[in-house]
C-alpha cells in the first residue's frame, strides 16, 4: 500500500490557515468523518484525535505533525493531510510551528497496520527534502503525486 490510497482529493487542503492546534484538529476530523461510516460522525473523531494528543503532542519535528487515532467502526485506514500557510504552536518537541499535517484513523484491531504507516510517515517527513516538496504542492494532485511515492511495507 502507498500513502497516496489513503488520501482522497476532498481529504487534503493546501495553504490553509488555522488559529489553533484544537481548530486543525476539528478541521481533520471533518474530513475524515466525511468518508467514515454514519455512526463515526465529526465529534467521534475529533475525540479520537483529542485524546491521543492528551497522551502527548502529535508533533513530530521540523513542522510536522501525525494526529492519528483507532476508531471502533472504522473499517479501513483513511487519512486527511494539510499544509498550513503559516505554522502554528503544536507543542511539538523541537518547539517548531507545525505548518504540515498528516492525520490517520484506523480500524481499532489493526494495531500493526497502524504502526507501520505511522512508521512510514514518520520517515518520509523526516525527509527536509520531502516535507518541503509538500509544503510548495500548488494543489492537492500534486500532493496525491508527493504521497503516492511512500510506501507501507507489507508484513511478512
Amino acid at each position: 500500500m502507498n500513502i497516496a490510497s489513503l488520501l482522497t482529493k476532498d481529504r487534503i487542503l493546501c495553504g490553509a490557515e488555522s488559529s489553533s492546534k484544537k481548530k486543525l484538529l476539528e478541521t481533520l476530523a471533518g474530513m475524515l468523518a466525511r468518508d467514515l461510516p454514519e455512526d463515526l460522525d465529526v465529534s467521534t473523531v475529533f475525540e479520537s484525535l483529542l485524546h491521543r494528543e492528551r497522551l502527548g503532542s502529535t508533533g513530530i519535528g521540523h513542522g510536522v505533525a501525525i494526529p492519528h487515532g483507532r476508531l471502533p467502526g472504522a473499517t479501513q485506514a483513511i487519512g486527511a493531510l494539510i499544509t498550513l500557510s503559516e505554522g502554528i504552536d503544536y507543542d511539538a518537541p523541537d518547539q517548531q510551528p507545525v505548518d504540515l499535517l498528516f492525520a490517520l484513523i484506523v480500524p481499532e484491531e489493526s494495531t500493526e497496520e497502524h504502526l507501520q504507516i505511522l512508521a512510514t510517515l514518520a520517515q518520509s517527513f523526516s525527509s527536509e527534502e520531502t516535507a518541503n516538496a509538500l509544503r510548495q504542492c500548488p494543489d492537492n494532485e500534486q500532493v496525491l503525486v508527493v504521497t503516492g511515492q511512500w510506501e507501507v511495507p507489507t508484513a511478512a
